[in-house]
């Protein structure tokens, strides 16, 4: 259950873009999943290089290329991609576990969708929607800030 306080917050975000329906419960899983498949079932290390111009783009794993960490079972779309993940998952794993940053800077979690997504500082970020990433985007540093301080104590909120 979300709490009174972090509810509150992010009520004006939610009303805004729609939130307010697919906010998670407490006692979450430390990594977002559907089905057990982490992230929606994309490549996190896609979102890194899967592009000629340094960012890449989202894109799905396959079963072939999985691999169990922190309670899902994450895909990669290429042996290559699973090989990185595992030599060093925490600099391609979505910051928050993969849950919205956003709602995390507002103390809170909410699922996310695979086009919502930033690279900031090396790390990734993934948002509930594409307006609420636009959202994020307008204070990144304060909004990391803000999300830093409620994460991981807001999965039992």
């Amino acid at each position: 259950m979300l709490t009174r306080r972090a509810a509150l917050a992010l009520a004006p975000a939610g009303l805004a873009f729609g939130l307010a329906p697919r906010l998670a419960r407490a006692a979450s899983p430390e990594t977002f999943n559907t089905a057990s498949i982490a992230i929606n079932g994309t490549d996190p290390v896609a979102y890194f290089t899967n592009s000629a111009f340094g960012e890449g783009d989202y894109a799905y794993g396959l079963e072939e290329y999985a691999l169990q960490w922190k309670g899902a079972t994450w895909l990669f779309a290429s042996a290559e991609n699973l090989a990185a993940f595992e030599a060093a998952p925490e600099a391609y794993a979505p910051q928050y576990g993969g849950y919205c940053a956003y709602a995390m800077a507002q103390g809170a979690i909410a699922t996310t969708v695979p086009s919502a997504w930033t690279i900031h500082e090396g790390k990734l970020y993934l948002n509930f929607s594409d307006a609420v990433r636009d959202y994020w985007r307008k204070d990144i540093p304060g909004n990391v800030a803000a999300a830093d301080s409620h994460w991981p104590e807001a999965l039992n909120a």
